[in-house]
């Protein structure tokens, strides 16, 4: 197999995916080919090893996404007013859930705090998210005082309205924010209150591996390492 057929293989694999994403298929190729040379068919060079494949799929330097305290998203859900647009940021901010999955959620999905996901972003046939007990009941009530049945979208709006949401409601604190900056917010917010990274990963963001989830969590400044350091031995 010649480097221009391992191009055009993965392009269309990842196409539209971002380049973490073709990164990695690039990489599990390229250990796949090696593991044929190693053990069953020695022979000529690994293709992905070609020059031109590894600019094409080499991983860019890692993002560090600004990270919205508590105080700020608590106030963010406070003073937005609107029943619908509170729980479906609330259930991003507290669960951890991407946009797409709060705007594809019906009542048949709910089962008091436990929330099922159907056909994820990880290609499994569903996931399960746990929310608190309080947003578990708003959510509730909410679905309730609409009449929305059991198959129905419960926020049958689109990412656009969606992310104009999220933006008007930064707008109320003075921030710039995105609906994917609340689940960051999740994530952070629990792994900076003790909880495990494992559990982090696994539970409140439902990826695959740490190191994704790694990406996902805050840099710490230097003023937010002294308070971490008084609090623990101050």
């Amino acid at each position: 197999m010649s480097a221009e057929e391992i191009v055009s293989f993965l392009r269309s694999l990842t196409d539209g995916r971002k380049q973490v994403t073709k990164h990695a298929r690039y990489s599990h190729l390229r250990t796949l080919f090696n593991f044929i040379r190693e053990n069953l068919s020695p022979g000529p060079p690994n293709p992905c090893d070609a020059p031109m494949l590894k600019k094409l799929f080499r991983c860019g330097k890692p993002v560090q996404w600004d990270i919205l305290e508590k105080e700020t998203v608590d106030e963010i859900i406070f003073r937005t007013t609107n029943v619908r647009n509170r729980v479906m940021l609330e259930l991003m901010a507290r669960g951890g859930m991407r946009i797409g999955e709060a705007l594809n959620l019906t009542p048949k999905d709910i089962n008091e705090q436990k929330l099922t996901i159907r056909d994820p972003k990880s290609g499994k046939e569903e996931e399960v998210v746990f929310i608190p007990g309080r947003l578990a009941t708003r959510l509730k009530d909410y679905i309730g005082k609409k009449g929305i049945q059991p198959g129905e979208k419960i926020f049958p709006i689109t990412y656009g309205a969606a992310r104009v949401i999220s933006k008007k409601a930064g707008l109320l604190v003075g921030v710039h924010l995105r609906p994917h900056d609340l689940r960051r917010h999740a994530a952070t917010y629990a792994s900076r209150s003790g909880i495990p990274i494992e559990i982090v990963s696994k539970v409140i963001l439902r990826h695959s591996n740490l190191a994704t989830t790694q990406r996902y969590l805050g840099k710490i400044n230097d003023a937010e390492a002294k308070r971490w350091i008084e609090n623990l031995y101050g």
